[in-house]
């Protein structure tokens, strides 16, 4: 394969509940559900990835509700929820315990947020039929063509391209140092995008 390997991960707050994972190599993409974070580490281990993005916060505000990456993002238009609620903070601490041991094996890891991916280009946010539709338009193959994916499939799918456009430089980071940023596509209709 000519390009290396993206990963985008939709994260479950507990390993009960299915994470998607998404691989992108060389406009191909591979969909699969995953429970356990040994399981999704093989699974990144296995494939090498020159970056992933994860649908998660990475890290807990320093004081209040919000990062500032999340009053910035809110700022913007985009919707997301405060790391502290409940069922967030859960997913928040499973995301930090995730991205320790990723980095320790070396990878590079953004923090996305697949609904606002979809808001900055225009897609629909929920309408899952279509925006899977929008992929394949734009040139993505292999899952995305053969089968109807699942939510959290296309979520992970919606963070591998959000990690794709990212090392084109086609995104703007939002947030800080301290609390961490997350990376958000330039504004742009998806129609103009071709992969």
């Amino acid at each position: 394969m000519k390009e290396e390997c993206i990963i985008g991960i939709d994260l479950a707050g507990t390993p009960k509940n299915p994470s998607g994972l998404a691989f992108w190599k060389n406009k191909t993409v591979k969909a699969c559900l995953l429970h356990g974070d040994r399981e999704i580490l093989e699974n990144i281990t296995k494939n090498s990835p020159s970056l992933i993005a994860i649908d998660a916060p990475f890290c807990l505000p320093q004081k209040g509700l919000l990062r500032k990456a999340d009053r910035e993002m809110i700022r913007k238009g985009y919707r997301v929820f405060p790391p502290v609620l409940t069922a967030m903070r859960m997913l928040t601490l499973r995301a930090i315990k995730l991205n320790k041991l990723i980095g320790k094996k070396g990878y590079n890891v953004i923090e996305v947020h697949p609904t606002s991916t979809r808001k900055a280009l225009e897609m629909p946010l929920k309408d899952w039929g279509i925006i899977q539709a929008a992929f394949k338009s734009m040139g993505l193959e292999g899952d995305v063509k053969a089968r109807m994916l699942t939510p959290h499939e296309l979520d992970a799918v919606t963070a591998a391209f959000t990690a794709h456009l990212h090392i084109n430089n086609q995104t703007d980071a939002l947030g800080d140092e301290k609390e961490g940023y997350i990376i958000v596509p330039k504004k742009k209709n998806w129609r103009t995008i071709r992969i």
